[in-house]
């Protein structure tokens, strides 16, 4: 039986304190716990000469949607899209009801709380054990159906939200994979080049034939008392292919660029943010980073994000693509992959360099 993306996360038990939030409802100021030295934050873009801090806006009916994607993924690992053709509507809609999930009291949020070797539900980033410090968050994460703790939280009234986070998913799934095909292009790759060596383990379909398989994270930073010494989500890269992400009308994602520090990314109404994710770097064998990232909180504003998370199905194997010069990656399972980013977070893709 083929394993599903939430049973590659079986292996790991989290302790209640890296699972379970704040009360955020009940504190006034920043707990000892969630104090960090923030002393990055000395280090500031700097502007050069024709050369501005700004991750590309790529409008994906463009003609040369494939050069500028490519020199997006290569210069950033970053860039964000519009005339994505995912209504804004289910976009805002996906948005109230996360809203509505983390407005609930703390006693009724935790009955939908995730298990300890679980990979759904609610709690903080599953990143947490990795850091002395604890961030100021709360996430709701889904893979594939919501419903087991959508009943724990709306007893009686629970399918409006599942079929809001059923569409989204949906429309995400289908972006991600008209995304990944735009990438794979940029990277020589040709969906009608029948003489293409499969992209996933040969025993499999190629990726341009995989289902792919995907996993939703709703995320509330709320305000904060010492945002200066705080962190939303603690600087990591994300696991699979590619994420796509809803930020709401409230700053905080920040990216890192060696030279000029933390870049800020503001969020662009109507955009969506895409960035490049671990198994994507091994795929393009290096060429295209995987972006280094975090999230800074808010004195004043409530800040909410939508993460999709999009890769090949948990028992495909990843490889450097053919043609790309010598591997810089062995190959590995998805599962596998996982396994080691739970065990050595940013470390994990170095272990497989060859």
């Amino acid at each position: 039986m083929a394993t599903s993306l939430s049973e590659s996360y079986r292996d790991t038990h989290l302790l209640p304190q890296h699972i379970i939030p704040l009360d955020f409802e009940t504190i006034h100021d920043l707990p000892e716990s969630h104090a960090w030295i923030r002393t990055d934050d000395i280090r500031v873009c700097q502007i050069r000469e024709n050369e501005p801090c700004v991750v590309p806006v790529i409008d994906l009916t463009a003609p040369n949607v494939v050069e500028l994607v490519g020199n997006a993924c290569q210069k950033w690992g970053m860039f964000q899209v519009t005339n994505h053709q995912v209504p804004l509507s289910l976009v805002d809609d996906v948005e109230a009801h996360a809203r509505r999930l983390f407005g609930l009291p703390a006693d009724r949020k935790l009955k939908a709380l995730r298990s300890p070797s679980g990979a759904t539900g609610y709690g903080v980033a599953r990143i947490s054990p990795f850091f002395n410090k604890l961030m100021w968050h709360e996430g709701f994460t889904i893979m594939g159906s919501a419903v087991e703790h959508a009943k724990q939280l709306w007893p009686h009234h629970y399918e409006e939200f599942c079929d809001a986070m059923d569409n989204y998913q949906k429309k995400m799934k289908s972006l991600a994979y008209k995304i990944l095909l735009i990438i794979l292009k940029a990277l020589g790759v040709d969906e009608n080049d029948e003489n293409q060596e499969n992209i996933i383990d040969p025993t499999n379909n190629s990726l341009f034939q995989s289902e792919g398989e995907g996993a939703l994270q709703l995320n509330s930073y709320p305000s904060c008392p010492n945002p200066n010494r705080a962190i939303g989500l603690a600087p990591h890269t994300d696991s699979l292919l590619l994420t796509i992400l809803h930020q709401n009308h409230t700053n905080g994602l920040q990216i890192f660029q060696d030279g000029k520090g933390w870049i800020s990314v503001p969020p662009i109404s109507g955009a969506l943010v895409v960035n490049i994710g671990d198994l994507m770097h091994i795929l393009s064998n290096a060429r295209f980073p995987t972006v280094y990232h975090r999230v800074v909180p808010n004195e004043t504003n409530h800040r909410f994000s939508i993460a999709y998370f999009y890769g090949p199905p948990a028992d495909s194997t990843v490889a450097p693509l053919s043609g790309l010069s010598l591997p810089c990656f062995r190959p590995v399972t998805v599962k596998d992959y996982i396994g080691l980013k739970n065990k050595h977070l940013e470390k994990a893709i170095s272990l497989l360099r060859v």
